[in-house]
């Protein structure tokens, strides 16, 4: 059985949704009022195919609790869908968060096992770093009084029901193999991948998936914008015909290898066309912020990635880099990431850097004044080097991942992960 802590949009959807497949859900919330009108079947906001769910399950498969305790007793798993909002400075407040998780902890009684599952949103580390010692605090010890797990949610208001029935993925924040086995059970009727990941990782992916949908709305919003400088530009219009790119529905390459972090973009197009665009808007008296910190993250990255590298290896070190051109299948070294790299390498006081690419060794060796040596193959690279950079991931590096993970190699694409 199930307890959902919190009873608004996400608890309530999350309350039902499990109810809806079958499960005994009990559903506690603080705030009085609302627990009686949930009783007379009315939702104290709207959300389309909610109210019918509610009617449909209520007393036969989600019930009311007015006793956490009671709640707490009657179920193994307890969902916290409890509000984290911010305060004065930005940061998630989370007061009724650990107000919650004291309370059932209160609750628990002797040699019971719970679990507990966050689901409300809160900031990468925050399981980890402030819930788990709160608990520990409080004279549970995780893994063994307590399990728990950060699991977000991914609803939309206007269909969220439909997006807790048929969700695109679920992410399983814990590293307890019980825990794991426990959740998973519950979201398997729901049909949708099940991804275990560390807390941390857990809450990332929430403020990543949120965060990038607030980036693209901005990014829209500030290039309308510049639109308007201009003048003449058909706004609507033009957004239409960029969705019908066919890399938005994958094919023949799809928009998830653009929202993936690397080393940077090159090429003759992006750098160029980026600039131009800023260039142009300031000319007409707008500064496109957005676009100037997408240039300026665009050498950010490359500079974070040699001090990383920095910090891991010795300058002695014999130095391989994977891949010259700006991606693979092109011999096009134009703003490549390999020059500035190898650039920030020399700088750092490594003197003895040895690249290799498939296909753009002389277009590289011609256009930058690098003081490198050029590996004849990838095998005469992988003998002389003591570790490796990947830059660019092409399919002879793919088909020869074994041999190169025999030596220290950093991943500088998440290339090798990615699969």
């Amino acid at each position: 059985m199930i307890t959902v802590i919190g009873l608004g949009f996400v608890g309530l959807t999350t309350a039902l949704g499990f109810a809806h497949k079958g499960y005994t859900v009990y559903g506690f919330d603080t705030n009085k009022d609302k627990m009686e009108a949930l009783r007379r079947c009315e939702i104290p906001f709207f959300e389309p195919e909610l109210s019918e769910a509610l009617k449909e399950n209520m007393d036969k498969r989600f019930f009311l609790s007015d006793s956490l305790s009671e709640a707490v007793d009657n179920s193994k798993v307890i969902f916290l869908c409890v509000g984290t909002p911010s305060d004065e400075t930005g940061l998630a407040d989370l007061s009724q968060l650990l107000n919650a998780v004291k309370d059932i902890l209160k609750s628990i009684k002797n040699g019971q096992y719970k679990i507990m599952v966050i689901k409300s949103t809160i900031p990468p580390s925050t399981t980890n770093e402030v819930i788990k010692p709160f608990i520990e605090n409080q004279g549970f010890k995780v893994g063994k009084d307590i399990g728990l797990t950060n699991n977000p949610e991914f609803l939309r208001e206007g269909t969220s029901w439909n997006d807790f029935l048929h969700p695109d993925r679920v992410v399983i924040g814990t590293d307890d193999d019980t825990v794991f086995s426990v959740l998973s059970e519950l979201y398997k009727p729901f049909g949708a991948p099940i991804h275990k990941v560390s807390y941390n990782t857990a809450e990332f992916i929430k403020y990543l998936s949120n965060t990038l949908l607030s980036t693209l709305i901005s990014f829209s919003n500030e290039m309308s914008m510049i639109a308007y400088t201009h003048g003449d530009i058909d706004i609507s219009k033009s957004f239409k015909i960029l969705s019908e790119d066919r890399r938005w529905s994958g094919t023949p390459d799809g928009m998830t290898s653009y929202v993936y972090p690397g080393c940077g973009f090159g090429g003759y197009c992006l750098p160029k066309d980026t600039r131009a665009m800023y260039a142009a808007a300031k000319s007409k008296g707008y500064e496109a912020t957005l676009l100037k910190s997408v240039l300026q993250i665009n050498d950010n990255i490359k500079h974070f990635l040699i001090q990383r590298f920095s910090k891991e290896t010795d300058t002695s070190n014999r130095v391989g880099i994977l891949g010259l051109s700006f991606k693979p299948d092109t011999n096009d070294v134009r703003e490549t990431p390999a020059a500035p790299i190898i650039k920030y390498l020399t700088e750092s006081g490594y003197t003895k850097i040895i690249v290799y690419d498939p296909m753009a060794m002389e277009e590289f060796r011609q256009t930058f004044n690098s003081d490198v040596e050029y590996a004849d193959n990838f095998e005469d690279m992988l003998s002389r080097c003591d570790c490796f950079i990947i830059v660019t991931w092409w399919k002879e590096f793919e088909a020869k991942k074994e041999l190169l993970l025999q030596k220290k190699v950093y991943d500088f694409r998440y290339a090798i992960q990615r699969g």
